[in-house]
């Protein structure tokens, strides 16, 4: 990874603005991907679309644009509901501990949207991410509640219940989270 997609912050930490998509399928699931570290293959954690920002991107554009790239599914910036949620984390990740501020946007598909996220055709990963992630599926909430509750990592943490609550309207809180 370069330093130009994980530039140092002051205190030496790789750190970088990233965006993401809780994504809803028409019976109201959550599309997550599953990832491993290439440094230690028995960690591994699922978590919603997205990554960092470009030079000059937002983090909505951000969101928008990894969607795309990680599913196939394109959607403009603007038909993202949010930001729901404001997360920064620390965490270890390729020999290295990292620091993320992710800024969360919500997008319900229809059926057609669903399919083309499903058929895995347009998918353009980077050679990186074809190393990195594993597996995609849609999660019922009660499923992922579970999955959560018997130590498999599911970020961002409370994940579940969060999206129990967006999937009935956003109410317009923006909820802020440091997980370190």
């Amino acid at each position: 990874m370069s330093t130009d997609e994980w530039p140092l912050d002051s205190d030496g930490f790789p750190h970088r603005e990233a965006g993401r998509c809780i994504v809803f399928n028409p019976r109201g699931e959550i599309l997550l991907i599953l990832g491993h570290d290439i440094d230690d293959p028995n960690y591994r954690w699922w978590f919603t679309p997205g990554g960092g920002t470009e030079r000059g991107e937002t983090q909505r554009e951000a969101a928008s644009r990894e969607l795309g790239e990680e599913t196939g599914l394109v959607v403009d910036p603007h038909r993202l509901v949010g930001p729901v949620l404001d997360r920064r984390s620390s965490f270890h990740f390729l020999r290295k501990t990292r620091k993320q501020d992710e800024l969360f946007y919500l997008v319900t598909i229809d059926a057609d949207e669903q399919a083309r996220i499903d058929s895995r055709a347009h998918v353009m990963l980077t050679d990186q991410e074809k190393t990195l992630l594993v597996d995609m599926r849609w999660w019922d909430l009660d499923e992922l509640a579970a999955l959560a509750r018997t130590g498999h990592y599911v970020f961002p943490d409370g994940l579940a219940d969060m999206a129990r609550g967006w999937l009935e309207g956003w109410d317009g809180e923006l909820i802020i989270r440091i997980e370190e």
